[in-house]
Order: structure tokens, then sequence, then C-alpha cells
């Protein structure tokens, strides 16, 4: 039994074009996943559509009123789990955006996140995305509460930006989840690199939470859903086909690190400094 800490599950799901289907596949695995242990359930980016920015529109819903959301409220509270919502494709007033929900054990809205950074790349021969297409940015850093903790929410392309990840240890969090799904160019080369990244130079805990990976998709997703460590060492990672990870997060040993190679009480400060915009 941890003496501070909780086990985490991170559910990497099988999505199609099916958004029911997919949403009550999600449920499932989350009641399955508390069955197991799990004290918080994280599921992956645009796990209740296919992503792209020809589906944005046709999936998206309200927060909290709109299908999704009522779905995961009523599965964290009857499962009694944490849960976060992964992303869906939210609509509001005139504008839509990428956006994940964090539901408490009782099924209540603990935190919304809207992607800060948008997807937008060119890579000759390889990939092109623009989500700018069609998405609107988040403009807010987003945390929230959990067991004695505090966890940092980014979606998929916000793990490259440094400065979001040291926000939000500044604000105290011990743990970074990020679902999000790279795809088969820059999954290989920077999926695991940059959790790894985060969790080093941060010196707490980070979780990646991939869609699995469909090869006949528009965009297949790498997978590889992972958990690092504050040491920078992955726990454990899944491969490319569904799954759930279940690991223990010991905040413990965010404690150690941060103590052994006390970096945060060693930055200048007076010559350099991130802070958030009023």
């Amino acid at each position: 039994m941890l003496k501070r800490g909780f086990k985490i599950a991170l559910i990497q799901l099988s999505v199609g074009p099916d958004k029911s289907k997919n949403i009550a596949q999600a449920v499932k695995e989350i009641h399955l996943a508390k069955e197991k242990g799990a004290q918080l359930v994280a599921l992956p980016e645009c796990f209740n559509s296919p992503y792209g920015t020809k589906y944005f529109d046709e999936y998206a819903e309200e927060v909290p009123s709109g299908e999704t959301s009522r779905a995961l409220s009523k599965a964290a509270a009857e499962a009694g789990v944490c849960v976060v919502g992964g992303t869906v494709p939210e609509r509001y007033e005139k504008k839509l955006y990428n956006t994940c929900t964090v539901w408490d054990d009782t099924g209540k809205l603990l935190a919304q996140h809207r992607k800060m950074h948008l997807f937008d790349i060119d890579i000759p021969n390889k990939i092109t995305f623009k989500e700018s297409e069609v998405l609107s940015a988040g403009d807010k850093i987003t945390s929230f509460d959990f067991l004695g903790s505090k966890i940092g929410i980014g979606i998929c392309y916000d793990l490259r930006f440094p400065e979001m990840a040291h926000l939000m240890a500044k604000e105290g969090c011990s743990l970074l989840i990020y679902p999000g799904a790279f795809n088969m160019t820059t999954g290989p080369r920077h999926w695991e690199l940059l959790g790894r990244a985060r969790a080093t130079d941060q010196q707490l805990w980070v979780a990646l939470v991939s869609p699995a990976r469909d090869s006949a998709a528009g965009y297949v997703a790498w997978g590889h859903s992972l958990l690092v460590d504050p040491w920078g060492q992955v726990v454990e990672q899944l491969d490319h086909e569904p799954g759930v990870l279940l690991a223990d997060v010991d905040l413990k040993v965010v404690d150690e690190v941060r103590s052994q190679i006390p970096i945060r009480k060693q930055r200048r400060t007076d010559i350099y400094d991130i802070t958030i915009r009023s």
C-alpha cells in the first residue's frame, strides 16, 4: 500500500467511427480498471471520434451537457474513481476546441483543459496536419487536486512546450497527464523522448495516453501509452494494440529526486524566469 500516491490506469482504446460505441467501450474500461484497483483512470485523445479536422465538427458536443460528458460523469460516480476523460471535440458558442474533462469519484466536473498548442505541422512526404483550420486554442494552464496531490493536464502537442510543463510544476504538480495521438512519423521519434524530457526537467511523473493504432484510419496513431517516473525512466509502456497500463504513482519519488538534485532551488530566477501573463 502506497503511503503517498495512487494507482493509475492508462486506457489505450481502439477508436472507430461509431461515437456511441466508442463511449460505451470507454465506460466499460473505466469499470474494469476500477475492479483492478485503479484510483485514477485516464483515456486517450479523441477517444470518442476519429482524429481529423474533417471529423471535429460532426462529433463536437458541449461540455458538460453533451453525450460524452454525461457518460463519463456517470461512469466516474458509479465506479467511484477519478476519470481524466481523454479529449473530445468541444463546441462552445461558435468555436470548436480539443478538450479534456476531469471527473471526480462523485461524477463532479473537476477540471476542463482546452488544448493550448494546436497541431500545425508540415513534414514533406510524411505528414501535413493543421488543427487550426477548424479548432481554436485554449488559453489556460489546467491542474486539479487529487488525493493530496496536484495533477496537471496537457494535450498531445502541448507536450512539446517545456514552458507549459514548468508552469504546472511551479503550481505544485507531481504528475502531468497528456492524452495524445502522435502519428507514425513523430511517434517513434519523439513520443517517449518528450515524455522522459518533461519528467526529467520538471522532476515529476508523466503519463502519456494514446489511442490504439488503426492502420486503416486516415490518421494512424503511434500508440505506446507510457508512464515515466521523476528520474526520467519509463516505468511501463504498452505496444500499439488496445490495452491497459496499470501502475503505482509513488509521490515519495518526487520528493526524493527534488531533494537529491535540487534544481528547483538552483534556478537563476534573478536572470530568467517563466511566469503566467495576467
